[in-house]
């Protein structure tokens, strides 16, 4: 993928998450990416390319943040969960505000790489419940995700200081009673 597309990615993701899905123009994205004028014109043609190639790309580097990390126990999910939060709540608000306007405005075909990547995310806790507990717990997979989505959307919205490890061990032992 060539830098200037990818800046012209990275700077589309943080003027949604600043001002929303309207603010999002090609013009608008060559100036704050500080590319010359119609360069993201020439990676993305049409406003709805260029909504598919900023998902496409917030879709990518949602999978390399998420790494492989082992996860042998309750603890070390329950960490790996609130890490993602705190990150994704923190330092990384701005995309994960940019993927909640994404999903609400984007049509479905734009939005798919998204919805991929969230179906990886939950098969990834699939696999983690049934190693840690049975496949009860990991059938507790979508209610595990969604107690967590839910946390990160009270942390982006309401209060940003609202807990994290406590409420994700309070889900992640929900998820793996018997």
């Amino acid at each position: 993928m060539s830098s200037t597309r990818r800046r012209a990615q990275d700077a589309a993701v943080d003027l949604i998450g600043a001002e929303g899905i309207r603010a999002l123009t090609h013009g608008r994205v060559d100036a704050a990416a500080s590319l010359p004028a119609g360069s993201t014109s020439n990676h993305f043609r049409t406003r709805a390319a260029l909504i598919a190639g900023v998902i496409e790309g917030m879709a990518a580097a949602e999978r390399e943040d998420a790494g492989a990390s082992a996860i042998r126990s309750r603890d070390d999910l329950v960490g790996a969960l609130s890490r993602m939060i705190e990150v994704q709540s923190g330092p990384l608000a701005g995309r994960t505000r940019a993927r909640y306007a994404l999903f609400l405005e984007a049509d479905a075909d734009a939005a798919q790489p998204l919805r991929e990547q969230r179906l990886g995310m939950e098969a990834w806790i699939h696999g983690i419940l049934l190693e840690l507990g049975s496949p009860p717990a990991a059938a507790r997979a979508p209610f595990l995700m969604a107690a967590c989505e839910g946390l990160l959307l009270h942390r982006i919205t309401v209060d940003p200081d609202a807990p994290i490890a406590e409420v994700v061990a309070v889900a992640v032992d929900a998820a793996l009673a018997s």
